[in-house]
């Protein structure tokens, strides 16, 4: 297998400098401002997920939606939700390259808290969706911004354990939050208020959170864009820089994980709750046991990532970084194609499947992550990942549109048996990849790493 050196000359590793616990931070980047990026990452996804909490919380109370419309209202808000992050993601990358992170991340909260207090306003439909436009915004900018920074902070030797915390915040910020924050209009009916006042309050600290974190990370994160004001791309040169860096096999590869890895994350959140909740309906249970066993699905799958983000954080360190992606496409492929062996998901001779599921799932999104943090261009680096992230938009809409049918259609292992496939198809790309153009053969830019 050839050993070529990578298209980008830029070193792979600087000289030593500060750490954050064991993470290794690049020259300039303080603790503080990696402290920062963990919180981002535990608030940024935390915060976008009451949505799904709070729009069926507004359909029944203040629209009085009939139950028999509120699947299709919500797959509509859902659509539109990643259309409108399709739109974002590349201008958010290029203000990022252009005025810098932080201002951009502080200016998504805003617009998410914005459309928070503006949500349980909404008198028809129509308004709803264009409140949640406002949210899409803000979920378009700060988690972009999320990504890049992501990118920037952490050496080269450390990405692998940078992307694994990262993401272990992000799903423990949507437990701790959606348990926290979802019992708010509980807790406010208990304590004497009216539904419809429960929800405006609950919203109400929501947004406040989101100003909150606006502040944090508008003084929390480093300030700039990471290069000199000479260094700075045009915005054409941006735009060019993102669609061109595609012509490096490496960051090719690393789209189409994108596009898998995002897809995936949509799959296991709403496909297995989906077929644990309809196995256990045909079993003779209720519809709230039903959903609470299929929910338990979830909950294992999303655990067993979770518990295994560490290892895979130590592994992406280890080896070379295709080779890290192509391990963390095969487990998914792994995952996704064995659910064909599982007769009935809530028996306990099926959790097996749904833990690998979890695991190939998590790790198919941190090696995708980890590899394009390393290849992105400095002075370009928003604007590729902007592009990464339509990629990743791209693998949810399409996941959500033809799953959903195939789901209807077919069966639920139609639709993990598609993701599945799809996903060998990236890593035969990958072994390509690895063959032709491997990058660096370790994270360290020496040969001393595994997998070369």
């Amino acid at each position: 297998m050839p050993a070529s050196a990578p298209e980008d000359p830029r070193p792979t590793s600087g000289p030593a400098g500060r750490r954050f616990w064991f993470i290794e931070l690049a020259p300039g980047v303080l603790p503080r401002h990696f402290g920062t990026l963990l919180y981002g990452a535990f608030t940024s996804i935390g915060l976008l997920a009451f949505v799904a909490i709070g729009t069926p919380y507004v359909l029944n109370v203040y629209l009085q939606v009939p139950a028999s419309e509120q699947g299709q209202i919500t797959g509509d808000l859902a659509a539109w939700t990643e259309i409108a992050l399709l739109l974002i993601f590349g201008p958010a990358g290029i203000l990022a390259d252009r005025i810098g992170r932080r201002q951009v991340y502080a200016v998504g909260y805003v617009f998410m808290g914005i459309g928070y207090l503006l949500y349980p306003l909404a008198g028809s439909v129509a308004a709803l969706t264009g409140y949640r436009m406002v949210y899409a915004l803000g979920v378009g900018l700060a988690t972009a911004m999320l990504q890049t920074t992501l990118a920037d902070y952490p050496e080269n030797n450390s990405r692998g354990k940078a992307s694994a915390i990262v993401g272990m915040l992000n799903g423990l910020g949507v437990v701790i939050l959606s348990v926290g924050l979802g019992g708010l209009m509980k807790s406010f009916v208990s304590n004497g208020w009216d539904p419809a006042m429960a929800g405006y309050l609950a919203h109400g600290v929501v947004a406040g959170l989101c100003f909150l974190s606006a502040v944090v990370v508008a003084r929390g994160l480093q300030p700039g864009t990471g290069i000199s004001r000479e260094q700075r791309l045009s915005v054409g040169e941006l735009v060019h820089s993102g669609l061109a860096a595609a012509r490096n096999p490496r960051i090719a590869f690393a789209y189409a994980c994108a596009f898998i890895a995002r897809g995936d994350m949509v799959v296991v959140g709403a496909f297995v709750n989906l077929w644990g909740t309809h196995a256990a309906m045909a079993a003779g249970h209720d519809p709230a046991v039903a959903s609470a066993e299929g929910r338990m699905l979830f909950v294992i799958a999303t655990a067993s990532g979770l518990f295994w983000l560490p290892i895979m954080g130590y592994l992406l360190d280890r080896v070379n970084r295709v080779s890290g992606a192509l391990l963390g496409m095969a487990l998914a492929a792994a995952g996704f194609m064995f659910t064909d062996l599982v007769d009935d998901p809530l028996a306990r001779s099926s959790l097996p499947f749904f833990l690998l599921l979890g695991i190939g799932q998590i790790s198919a999104f941190a090696a995708a992550a980890t590899l394009i943090s390393q290849e992105a261009p400095r002075e370009s680096r928003g604007a590729v990942i902007g592009l990464y992230n339509m990629s990743g938009a791209v693998g949810i809409l399409f996941s959500t549109a033809v799953g959903g049918r195939l789901f209807d259609a077919i069966g639920p292992h139609a639709v993990f048996e598609m993701i599945g496939t799809l996903t060998v198809l990236v890593v035969l790309f990958g072994l390509w990849v690895r063959w032709k153009a491997p990058g660096p053969l370790s994270p360290r830019g020496r040969g001393a790493g595994l997998g070369h």
